[in-house]
């Protein structure tokens, strides 16, 4: 009986200084696969792009619109002027009644559509001006990765 409550001091004594032993020595070590590092980046690009979606798939981006006007051919015509002068930009005719509505391009950045709006004054000096839209725009794969 004496022995065992001789040990159960002994162990009991010997797990303190232990446990000060260990806890003096708090440090961690974590080991991290690099690939983590390369899944986080590319998670991180698939989120912005995510953000800057709209709910239909469509980007969230820039066109600038030439005239908003009630008459049909007015429009039809600004529109067939602009594709003669611009074959690069996709043109849009779009009905809001009562007016039909033409816009240019497809621009991510306000600024790009800003410098294409300055091209377009010498055209339109009445009035020409940058709107918010969802805008067709195709990623590269080096957008993403």
């Amino acid at each position: 009986m004496i022995r065992m409550k001789l040990l159960l001091v002994f162990f009991t004594m010997l797990a303190s200084l232990l446990g000060n032993e260990i806890a003096a020595n708090d440090s961690v070590i974590i080991v991290k696969d690099a690939r983590l590092d390369v899944l986080t980046v590319k998670q991180s690009l698939i989120n912005k792009r995510s953000a800057m979606m709209t709910s239909t798939g469509l980007y969230k981006g820039y066109r600038v619109q030439l005239i908003s006007t009630t008459s049909r051919d007015a429009a039809q015509q600004v529109k067939t002027d602009m594709m003669g002068k611009f074959p690069d930009q996709k043109i849009y005719m779009l009905f809001q009644s009562p007016n039909f509505k033409v816009r240019i391009g497809n621009f991510l950045k306000r600024k790009d559509a800003e410098r294409f709006r300055v091209q377009l004054i010498r055209y339109f000096p009445q009035g020409v001006y940058i709107v918010e839209d969802a805008i067709d725009y195709k990623p590269k794969d080096d957008d993403i990765f």
